[in-house]
């Protein structure tokens, strides 16, 4: 069976091609393909990136990812939890997890670049509890 076309990706800069790749695959991205100058990697089923080293003709100026966050849903093994050892264990810094309003676990990895990956988990609903009788008088 053929995989579908690619239709939307992110590519992500970076200082040191190898090192990010590392990176990426420990806390569980695959790599799809490569050539001398960028790598596919894919959070499956279906969170694409773009490590892109640097082109010398190429100056970023400012905090690299600021104001991003690349969403990926952590369907791994462990969960968030799993993911924040790992890449702390890279020096990743990582902020959470955090239980979130909207019913998710949420952490957020920087990476070595300075991109921040925003990995959730989805908590199970629980039923709302009755608080009160809802038939008028």
């Amino acid at each position: 069976m053929a995989s579908a076309p690619l239709t939307a990706f992110t590519k992500l800069l970076v200082l040191d091609l190898e090192r990010a790749v590392t990176f990426y695959k420990t806390i569980g991205f695959i790599e799809v393909g490569r050539d001398s100058t960028f790598v596919h990697l894919r959070w499956e089923p279906q969170g694409d990136i773009f490590l892109v080293s640097l082109p010398k003709s190429v100056q970023v100026d400012g905090k690299r990812g600021w104001g991003v966050l690349l969403g990926f849903l952590a369907q791994n093994e462990g969960g968030v939890d799993a993911l924040a050892t790992k890449a702390t264990a890279l020096g990743g810094p990582v902020q959470g997890p955090d239980t979130q309003p909207w019913h998710t676990r949420e952490i957020v990895i920087t990476d070595l670049d300075g991109y921040r990956l925003n990995f959730i988990e989805p908590l199970l609903l629980q039923p709302f509890a009755k608080t009160g009788s809802s038939t008028a008088s």
